[in-house]
């Protein structure tokens, strides 16, 4: 009788353990986080040191996969599939958030941060939290942290000095209003490509020039197809970590400030890095033969400010002055 008692015991035990939910360690969910930047860059590699860290600060309920390289798709693709569930957490510059939350955009207006830390400063400031939280009310989307991208300057197989030697410059920018302001604003012929798509419309010929930051320029190898390279510094970027919805919502408190916390170590470590290797990157050019040049950045400025001020592209004159004025 007490042997025929325990089996069944044991056997509803069982039948308990199966049915119940699995938690803690025991439950794991599997996360896609995907970027369209190399694997040699910090934004991979943090990335992926980022997903190891949640997974052990959440013992091991997390099993996060990074995709680099636009292996899930282009920049575009990746932020639609924030929405779409098919995509769990991005790196992406915020200008593709900015479609839906247009407040966003300002950050790319150009010569609006002084430097890299001021982009960063930016990023802790009480405008930026109102922005965060107003994108995630509107598409429940929750950026996490911001990274130091770079200062964006301008490759091409044509030098210039200023903002008149632009003119008829056929250059490939990124599909977003800020980023076509400043060759617009001097005559050149933005042309919209795919940040994949780069390397070979400069090889063959579709565009003559492009513009990112240097350590962009390097990683992508642009050096080997452009012949000169001006230190335009339009507009100083920045890529935002930012977490699906369908994830986001369902995290516990504790999990969401370990999500945060992780992200801002992540981004602090990958923004580090940026600034240092930035920093050597004009040296190495010129060591590869190519024209690094100075250039009359106020002509640039003045003829952005004159031909689509803030207002003109939609941005809240407020916020442009917020902004500006952060130490």
């Amino acid at each position: 009788m007490k042997r025929q008692t325990l089996k069944t015991l044991l056997a509803a035990a069982a039948a308990l353990l199966a049915a119940a939910p699995m938690t803690g360690a025991l439950a794991q969910t599997k996360l896609k986080w995907a970027h369209v930047y190399e694997t040699s860059e910090p934004y991979h590699t943090e990335s992926v040191w980022a997903a190891e860290e949640i997974k052990k600060r959440t013992n091991g309920k997390f099993d996060i996969q990074v995709f680099p390289a636009s292996s899930l798709g282009k920049e575009t693709d990746i932020n639609q599939g924030m929405t779409l569930g098919t995509v769990d957490m991005i790196i992406s510059g915020p200008s593709f958030a900015a479609r839906s939350y247009p407040r966003l955009g300002i950050a790319y207006y150009p010569f609006i941060f002084r430097d890299g830390e001021h982009l960063l400063a930016y990023s802790k400031s009480p405008v930026f939290k109102e922005m965060v939280d107003g994108y995630r009310e509107k598409t429940g989307i929750q950026i996490l942290a911001y990274t130091y991208y770079g200062a964006r300057h301008t490759s091409s197989n044509r030098e210039f000095k200023d903002c008149a030697g632009m003119k008829g410059l056929k250059i490939r920018v990124p599909d977003v209003p800020a980023y076509t302001a400043t060759p617009k604003a001097c005559g050149a012929n933005p042309t919209p490509i795919a940040f994949a798509e780069v390397y070979l419309a400069l090889q063959n010929g579709t565009v003559e020039a492009q513009e990112n930051p240097l350590t962009t320029i390097e990683a992508k190898k642009f050096f080997e197809v452009q012949k000169h390279i001006m230190l335009t510094g339009h507009i100083v970027d920045g890529l935002t970590t930012q977490v699906a919805p369908h994830v986001w919502s369902k995290l516990s408190d504790a999990e969401k400030k370990i999500f945060s916390d992780v992200a801002l170590e992540a981004a602090a470590r990958a923004s580090a890095k940026i600034k240092a290797r930035e920093g050597e990157l004009a040296g190495v050019f010129k060591s590869k033969g190519l024209g690094v040049h100075e250039v009359d950045r106020e002509s640039f400025r003045q003829a952005v400010l004159k031909n689509s001020p803030p207002e003109s592209m939609g941005f809240d004159r407020k916020d442009y002055d917020r902004i500006v004025s952060i130490k």
